[in-house]
């Protein structure tokens, strides 16, 4: 197998990043073996602390994530080995007893908050998204999916945006736009920005054919 062409889709919180990843499979997962891999699931493991502990922890922060294992995964999938995925449990604040079986795939897209904000992570991107959606409607999104797919009370959720999420996003999301290659206005209802992609990123599999 060939090295997986890696697409990096950054962008604050509910931005449209699961969007566009979903379309950009659905495009080519015909033709080709599509992984999509969401950073949310290596956040760091709590269940070593008790759950009024786990609660406080600012997820909007890279410091959350466990990146040294997402991209050590990263290789063994570029190496052609499969891997034992993570998966988060957002109603308990920890990660999952559960984990997921990936397989090496042809093109593998790597979606999250700080995708492009980790150097690192950068250094092993073809190419290099940010999705750019205004606040408040990253705002609706995030409250309808915290509150009917995580458990939260609309009042927490409120509370973070206001403590965390927006501070983090301007601090660390937002300032990380400066290196990709293709910015996305309002994520995947963008059908032009998405086009342009999917053009592209058949040029590259195209190539590494020939």
């Amino acid at each position: 197998m060939e090295k997986p062409i890696i697409i990096g889709i950054a962008g604050g919180s509910a931005s449209g990043k699961t969007s566009i990843s979903r379309k950009l499979k659905e495009e080519f997962a015909e033709v080709k073996s599509v992984l999509i891999i969401r950073q949310d699931d290596y956040y760091k493991d709590q269940s070593d602390k008790p759950m009024e502990e786990r609660v406080k922890t600012n997820y909007d922060h890279p410091f959350a994530f466990d990146n040294d294992l997402l991209i050590e995964h990263i290789h063994q999938l570029v190496a052609g080995q499969p891997i034992e995925k993570p998966v988060y449990d957002f109603v308990n604040h920890t990660r999952s007893d559960v984990t997921e079986k990936c397989l090496p795939c042809d093109v593998l897209i790597l979606e999250g908050l700080f995708v492009l904000e980790d150097e690192q992570l950068r250094n092993l991107l073809d190419i290099k998204i940010f999705v750019d959606t205004d606040a408040d409607v990253r705002f609706i999104r995030r409250l309808l999916r915290d509150v009917k797919e995580r458990g939260r009370s609309l009042d927490s959720v409120v509370t973070q945006y206001m403590n965390t999420v927006r501070v983090m996003h301007n601090s660390f999301v937002e300032p990380s736009k400066r290196y990709a290659d293709i910015i996305i206005p309002e994520g995947g209802h963008n059908s032009v920005a998405i086009d342009l992609l999917t053009t592209k990123i058949s040029s590259i599999i195209h190539r590494t054919v020939l």
